[in-house]
């Protein structure tokens, strides 16, 4: 005999499996392919890649005041560093950019900091990463794992 299938079951286990699919997929976002060794110059210094859709970089690049303030938005600006918008003052060209200006962001990145004290490319060259807590790391503990597991690639790579 063949039973009908319950439609509200079918409904909530495919809800579930789609969220877990998400999530997992967000997750994976910040993880590194095992099977490259990474390379501290390429990457920046808390070990990102940043995306080249960045609307930061975007808003910067164009100078546009209006994705300026999107991006401002989105990074909650305001709440992290006390800094009202000024769009001449509101700008991001990426961490590891030497011929431009540094942002508001920029100056405020303790990893950033902490890296160009120890003449890191990247953090992952950095002994202490695994018990770092800068900002950084705190705020994204799913990142920091990653990044971690990027070093081991990259100190196997290297050995």
């Amino acid at each position: 005999m063949k039973t009908q299938p319950d439609r509200r079951r079918f409904i909530k286990n495919s809800s579930v499996a789609g969220c877990a699919i998400l999530i997992s997929g967000k997750l994976m976002a910040f993880s590194f392919p095992q099977e490259e060794v990474p390379y501290p110059k390429k990457l920046n210094y808390c070990g990102y890649t940043c995306p080249k859709d960045c609307k930061f970089l975007e808003a910067s690049l164009k100078n546009d005041s209006s994705l300026k303030k999107e991006a401002y938005e989105e990074w909650k600006i305001k709440d992290r560093y006390g800094v009202d918008f000024a769009a001449d003052k509101i700008f991001c060209f990426g961490c590891k950019t030497a011929d431009k200006p540094e942002g508001v962001v920029l100056t405020n990145c303790t990893v950033r900091s902490c890296a160009i004290e120890n003449k890191f490319d990247s953090c992952i060259q950095c002994k202490t990463l695994k018990s770092c807590e800068k900002d950084l790391w705190t705020r994204f503990p799913e990142f920091h794992k990653s990044v971690i597991k990027m070093q081991e690639s990259y100190l196997e790579g290297k050995a």
